[in-house]
């Protein structure tokens, strides 16, 4: 979109608000299409949002969110179901939206495993259905159980629904003792209008698309509402696995077909990005004549062996690319501008708009960015629309790329109202009625009141409760502001002493309005279960500015448990100890990143609100993967200089599956320097500690067979 900010001309400031906004946006997203099958909007937008955001990250690491979209996949399982645990994680997919991101990915894929641009290097090219993800685990070929993503890490038993879904065998004939088959369960256009048909005899609500009614029905408490409907499945991965199924991707596929299974006849074998971006075109002539719905195409690394080195990101395969189809663009009338105060205190402006259809979906709300933003300039002060300003009554083309609260791309001033006033951005806090300053250089103007404001407030709980954070089951935003507005909670602490506090008898939250015994019961014993919880989550769940979920999973493996935690965090105060070197030479922790987490830490009333909460918990200890056998599991390794037989991304992946830490900077804590040509200062500075230093060939020999 032209008239929007690209991602290498944000400011810092301007980034950090537009991470927050798409922060709330996608979370919303996320809860509409994942947990109630009822989304606002399609795939193609949501995806287009969460590769901006992708991006910015990239380019502000130290910015990354504790509610970064990117540590999100799904949904958590709804409450009608039994959880599964999956075997390996059922993980979303990074995406492309135009030509040049395939070559991108294709250059990115290269770079990992150093390969030449004229090496060969295949991919696999496949529809990418837009239905519900059903992974289906067959024990001594017998089906045992089937399961939705969820999560990612935990979805839902739906075993005895899939059963009735006629493209998913019971047996197979396999000599696998376990072997996890996974697809997408969908709904063909021409069933999908049948089914609508019958529920407006029925005089029951009518689906608003195929992928809302195939998720909708494949999740039903009663099997026989599933056996009813008519839905499909297409089968194109794996999970856990007894024996490979083949060497390639394209070659596990056809052995799933051969199994039984249903396999999209679009997919092909591509040789390079132009290939890739012939059969993208090709799908895409085709879509409308498939008979069922599509978002994009996916690209696979079809060497299954390169897969294996090129490994995961926390929540994508690097060997793996979603790219989608284009987003759509609408005009209509701007109402008026809301000011919010996110859980930082930025005053994110959102557009209240005449509601328009976009792609099928109407959307009443839109994002603003920040005050910039609004009068027409970016982040160096260089005009964006021409210079055109936003103001309340304009004409407004809206642009839906992945947001429930989709973007305001540009303003026609032909409609402009002669009277039309430019808007005045405020300067003090609508929740709280502080001062809201904008420091120098700073694109987000920011709420002063801190804890007293109770826009502030109660984001900090929402976030608390969030998916990735303490999730507790019945406790979510809307229970979060009702509490906080009866003065039942202030703190997240206050949680855990509500059963104390209105728990006899259940009188005062069982009479509420929307509760009774039942659920004032399951609330208190959900709010019990969590006060076991590992380390990760707590840190997360703090709500710590840059201190995303990715980081806090990072330190709650470098340092293990709480009290190591705590310590190393106020010891890292004196910038010149030992502590905040550590700190700072965690893998993935910048500067930003450090302070932002030794500055929580150090006021006096964060801290004494994180003391009141720790005091309710027990914190489970990070688990490390099994690494008995490692040679340097547990041992704090250096890369530096250039590698020659893999790169450095490559080499800190496999240390760290080995149970390794993989440091940024040498320290008196690091146990090996594995040294390339061109070792410069780290080399010298592990001699002068006495660290063992080893070439990449005395590496590769350490983890042989490791």
């Amino acid at each position: 979109m032209t008239s929007e900010t690209a991602v290498d001309a944000l400011s810092k400031t301007q980034a950090e608000a537009e991470l927050a906004r798409l922060a709330q946006l996608l979370s919303e997203a996320n809860a509409a299409y994942h947990g109630a099958d009822d989304p606002d909007i399609s795939d193609a937008d949501y995806d287009s949002l969460k590769q901006r955001n992708a991006a910015i990250e990239q380019r502000f690491p130290e910015l990354k969110r504790t509610d970064s979209p990117s540590e999100q996949v799904g949904a958590a399982p709804a409450a009608g179901f039994s959880k599964v645990t999956h075997a390996v994680a059922m993980l979303s997919l990074s995406n492309a939206f135009d030509d040049e991101d395939v070559r991108e990915f294709d250059g990115r894929i290269r770079k990992y495993l150093g390969l030449v641009p004229d090496t060969p290097l295949r991919y696999t090219a496949e529809p990418k259905i837009d239905g519900l993800s059903l992974s289906l685990r067959y024990e001594s070929g017998v089906l045992a159980q089937a399961a939705t993503r969820g999560d990612g890490e935990v979805g839902e038993n739906v075993t005895a629904n899939a059963k009735t879904i006629a493209d998913v065998p019971h047996q197979i004939q396999t000599d696998h003792s376990v072997l996890e088959v996974r697809g997408e369960v969908y709904m063909s256009h021409a069933d999908f209008e049948a089914l609508n048909q019958r529920q407006q005899a029925n005089e029951d609500k009518a689906f608003a698309n195929p992928r809302n009614a195939a998720a909708g029905s494949l999740r039903q408490l009663d099997t026989e509402i599933t056996r009813s409907r008519p839905l499909r499945f297409f089968a194109y991965a794996w999970g856990a696995l007894s024996d490979p199924l083949a060497d390639t991707q394209m070659g596990a596929i056809k052995h799933l077909n051969a199994l039984g299974f249903s396999t999209n006849p679009l997919t092909t074998l591509c040789d390079g990005p132009r290939d890739m971006l012939d059969h993208y075109a090709k799908i895409e002539s085709q879509r409308a004549t498939l008979g069922y719905d599509i978002d994009g195409v996916v690209y696979k690394v079809n060497d299954l062996a390169l897969q294996e080195r090129l490994g995961f990101r926390s929540t994508t395969p690097r060997w793996a690319i979603a790219h989608k189809f284009p987003a759509e663009l609408a005009w209509t009338r701007l109402e008026g501008i809301d000011i919010q105060v996110g859980r930082t205190g930025a005053l994110s402006p959102v557009a209240r708009l005449q509601p328009v259809t976009v792609g099928g979906v109407v959307v009443s709300n839109a994002t603003l960015h920040n005050e910039d933003y609004i009068k027409g300039f970016d982040s160096k002060g260089a005009e964006i629309r021409d210079g055109k300003d936003i103001r309340i009554g304009d004409w407004v083309q809206v642009y839906r790329a992945g947001d429930v609260i989709p973007k305001v791309a540009d303003v026609n001033l032909s409609k402009r109202a002669p009277d039309a006033q430019p808007y005045a951005f405020p300067q003090i806090c609508p929740e709280c009625g502080s001062e809201a300053l904008r420091e120098p250089g700073d694109a987000v103007r920011r709420c002063t009141g801190g804890l007293i404001c109770p826009a502030q407030a109660v984001e900090k709980l929402k976030h608390f409760v969030s998916r990735g954070a303490f999730d507790i089951d019945g406790l979510g935003a809307k229970q979060v502001e009702q509490f906080y507005t009866d003065g039942w909670i202030a703190e997240p602490a206050d949680i855990f002493t509500l059963r104390e506090r209105f728990g006899a008898g259940l009188q005062q939250l069982k009479n509420r309005e929307g509760w009774g015994e039942k659920s004032a019961t399951n609330l208190f014993d959900a709010i019990d279960d969590k006060r076991n919880i590992p380390l990760g989550k707590l840190i997360f769940a703090l709500g710590i500015r840059h201190v995303g979920e990715a980081a806090s999973n990072l330190f709650a493996l470098h340092y293990g448990t709480w009290d190591a935690f705590e310590t190393a965090v106020l010891n890292a105060a004196d910038q010149g100890s030992n502590a905040w070197a550590d700190l700072i030479g965690v893998d993935g922790v910048g500067a930003v990143m450090a302070g932002s987490l030794v500055n929580a830490f150090a006021q006096e009333a964060e801290r004494a609100s994180i003391d009141r909460l720790v005091a309710h918990l027990v914190i489970k200890p990070a688990q490390r993967a099994d690494t008995s056998g490692s040679p340097v599991a547990g041992k704090t390794v250096v890369f530096t200089g250039t590698l020659e037989k893999m790169t450095r991304a490559e080499a800190k992946a496999r240390a760290e599956r080995l149970g390794a830490k993989v440091s940024g900077s040498v320290s008196a804590k690091t146990d090996i320097l594995v040294a390339g040509p061109g070792a410069g200062s780290k080399a010298k500075k592990a001699a002068e500690l006495g660290i063992e230093t080893l070439d990449e060939d005395g590496w590769l020999a350490l983890i042989e067979g490791a």
